[in-house]
């Protein structure tokens, strides 16, 4: 094995460096995984590629870039108890401290420990590299049916939307709204497809993602966004509006429109991160009995339990790609993504690189 690899790192002013850094060696409890697809993530664009927003134990620091991997052991250090040299993983992006009472749920994306939490690709290498150190504990098994490409969108994107949709629930009944057709807006399409909903209706301000919803058949029916949202939502509804709204795009007048397009009794969560938003709480919540979930990533047990789904399913989350990168091509991979005029954008390794 070399005994140096590139790196991808986001300085934080719109440009990406590729540098030479050393490839790790696993210690106790930690694999070495060669990197086969990591994917970016709409929080790398807004918090890290253009600015270093987050601050302290919440923010950048100077890292391999990419929390969204997905990638074969070929190393196991001593103590590991379940995976072993050769098994295909995704990484949990966030590593916890494993004792707090968060952790011990599962969500290590809330540990409370600003010593031991640190993320994947943000406070600790990521995998925008040839291979990635992770801790035995962050894994979740990859079975064969499912690409590198797929594990690598359950370990970010995916997996904050099936969260979300536990918290709404999502069956035959419903009716759903989806506000923002980014990655994160057509994952929630694929999957409220496959939990049965009964019609899915999106919106998105860039002409390409509502088309790509479209074509994917995620959306059956797409609205360019504006003004009027909430009352076309509900003339498409017969006037009652959707029981259940997701709001992927951050924006303040898409979440109003989720909230108001939502009928009585019905439920919203809000995924999307950043941005504000406006409403009155008398009149569009308290009223008409509607519930809003905050939901932020999941927890390992969820995403495990993703996995298995996206088998029974036969949903395959890399659908959802439309560009591919080599690591040497990274820069023009986050100039892609932070265009917005495209699906998932993936950087990929050996079988995952186009032919």
């Amino acid at each position: 094995m070399n005994q140096s690899m590139r790196g991808a790192f986001l300085p934080g002013n719109s440009t990406v460096e590729l540098r030479e850094v050393a490839v790790p060696t696993p210690g106790h409890g930690e694999v070495l995984l060669r990197m086969k697809a990591s994917t970016i993530c709409g929080s790398d664009i807004r918090c890290i590629y253009h600015e270093h927003l987050g601050k302290g134990p919440e923010g950048y620091q100077g890292v391999v870039a990419g929390h969204e991997p997905s990638g074969q052991i070929v190393a196991a250090g001593p103590g590991c108890r379940r995976f072993r040299e050769g098994d295909r993983v995704v990484v949990y992006h966030i590593s916890g401290c494993g004792v707090c009472n968060d952790c011990r749920r599962g969500y290590m994306i809330s540990c409370t420990s600003e010593r031991y939490r640190r993320a994947y690709g943000w406070q600790r290498d990521g995998g925008m590299a040839g291979y990635l150190l992770a801790e035995e504990k962050d894994l979740v098994a990859l079975p064969d049916e499912l690409t590198y490409a797929d594990g690598a969108q359950v370990a970010c994107g995916f997996g904050t939307v099936y969260e979300g949709l536990q918290k709404i629930g999502i069956s035959g009944d419903d009716a759903v709204l989806i506000t923002g057709l980014g990655p994160l807006g057509l994952a929630a399409g694929a999957l409220c497809r496959k939990m049965g909903a009964e019609k899915i209706i999106g919106i998105d301000v860039v002409p390409e993602r509502l088309e790509l919803a479209r074509k994917l058949g995620l959306c059956d029916l797409v609205l360019p966004s504006g003004a009027d949202n909430a009352a076309q939502v509900r003339d498409l509804t017969g006037g009652r509006g959707v029981e259940r709204a997701i709001d992927c795009s951050a924006n303040d007048g898409a979440r109003a429109a989720a909230i108001r397009a939502t009928r009585k009794w019905g439920r919203i969560v809000f995924l999307g991160e950043g941005g504000r938003v406006e409403f009155n709480p008398s009149p569009d919540i308290i009223h008409d009995q509607k519930t809003i979930f905050g939901s932020w990533v999941t927890s390992i047990w969820l995403m495990e339990e993703l996995v298995e789904r996206l088998v029974r399913w036969n949903l395959h989350p890399a659908d959802l790609i439309t560009h591919r990168f080599a690591l040497d091509q990274a820069g023009e991979a986050y100039r892609l993504m932070s265009s917005g005029r495209c699906g998932k954008v993936a950087v990929c390794f050996d079988e995952e690189l186009p032919g």
